[in-house]
């Protein structure tokens, strides 16, 4: 995939202000959102477990780029930011259509809440913003908890967190996520990873979880 240069006009972000929403939270506040939304991230993997494993520095939840404005309009009285490359930018700014992360801001404190990803889509289905040839259908990237909350499937989570695999955070999620996931859910990781990135290490050690043996 072709690297996009970095639009100008951004601002270096530095130790910004966090107060992450829980995954409740943001259930609430899009209740009645009818577009395919989910948690994402760490915090997509705690649901999955059905417990919290560790803390989370932010709230990340994803959305078709192309209903991006659903979600905007449910969180109406929120400023939101365009980020990437630690640098961040206005909603109207041309990097709108380069970086895929858009964070929430409260307008009195500054504080930020959540990071709204606007991900790649093709014929009504997910596509991997890291390998467009990779494509999943909404009911198949979407898992909801008992009481509704929706959530990226774990295998999905952890493609994107085998990129920063050295990252503590994504070395945690993986080893408590590993041996948990189902034979399908194992396959498709196992097959995304050499696509995404071959010879990962998290390939045998996908193995070695779900075999039970020591590492």
């Amino acid at each position: 995939m072709t690297v996009a240069a970095i639009p100008p006009g951004g601002t270096e972000v530095l130790d910004p202000p966090w107060d992450p929403w829980r995954p409740a939270d943001i259930a609430r506040l899009l209740a009645g959102v009818t577009v395919p939304w989910y948690v994402a991230g760490g915090w997509a993997i705690d649901l999955f477990l059905g417990r919290q494993t560790r803390e989370h520095g932010d709230l990340e939840i994803a959305v078709p780029a192309s209903a991006f404005a659903s979600v905007r309009s449910a969180l109406a009285e929120y400023e939101f930011d365009v980020v990437g490359s630690g640098q961040r930018w206005p909603l109207d700014s041309p990097a709108f259509r380069v970086m895929h992360q858009t964070w929430v801001r409260e307008r009195d404190t500054g504080v930020y809440r959540a990071d709204v990803f606007r991900e790649p889509e093709r014929d009504a289905a997910w596509v991997c913003r890291r390998d467009e040839s990779i494509s999943l259908p909404y009911e198949d990237l979407i898992r909801r908890t008992g009481d509704g909350i929706p959530y990226l499937v774990p295998e999905v989570g952890l493609l994107f967190k085998a990129k920063r695999a050295d990252e503590p955070k994504n070395r945690a999620d993986f080893a408590v996520t590993a041996g948990s996931l189902g034979g399908d859910a194992a396959g498709w990781l196992r097959w995304a990873l050499q696509r995404v990135h071959p010879g990962h290490a998290w390939i045998e050690a996908l193995d070695r979880a779900r075999s039970g043996s020591p590492s």
